[in-house]
């Protein structure tokens, strides 16, 4: 009966974090990746933030809820929270793939905001390819990582669909 509880428990909080519209991401994840940006930045520039809003040479960069990419975030917890595991490693394997998540989101919109302020001639097609494509590529090598890490066997999804249908068939 433990692992039922376990199901429902992980797939009502995937659902409850998704109804709220990622909220709970944002409000931690907005000031975690601005401030370590800002901090960056001032090593080069005489930097200001309000808000959202890096200010420097000029220069307004506005971090979006794009740019907090909450939504990666979030598909790094449920596949995490969509296959079984025990609950330390599950809670190392969440901390593990969010830190790489926010170090690299953290060094992408520096990196950026340089070529950015240096009025890079490609910065919209750069910006555009890590949007589009980049960001979903790591999102799949961190996951990669914590299978290959976490030493995790179980499939998203699908292990406990197995289970349930195992559940079901014996009784």
């Amino acid at each position: 009966m433990n692992k039922l509880y376990s199901i429902f428990l992980r797939y009502i909080l995937l659902i409850l974090i998704a109804i709220s519209n990622l909220w709970l991401f944002y409000f931690i994840l907005t000031p975690l990746t601005i401030y370590p940006v800002f901090f960056l930045l001032n090593i080069f520039f005489n930097v200001s933030v309000s808000g959202i809003t890096l200010s420097m040479q000029g220069f307004q960069i506005e971090l979006a809820r794009a740019c907090i990419a909450g939504s990666a975030y979030y598909l790094l917890l449920i596949l995490n929270l969509t296959t079984p595991m025990p609950l330390k490693k599950r809670i190392n394997s969440i901390v593990f793939s969010l830190f790489f998540f926010l170090l690299f989101n953290i060094l992408r919109i520096f990196f950026f905001s340089i070529l950015f302020i240096n009025s890079f001639a490609f910065f919209n097609l750069f910006h555009l390819i890590f949007w589009y494509f980049i960001s979903s590529f790591l999102v799949f090598i961190i996951w990669v990582a914590e299978i290959k890490i976490f030493k995790i066997k179980q499939i998203p999804v699908y292990s406990d669909i197995w289970y349930l249908y195992q559940k079901i068939k014996t009784t």
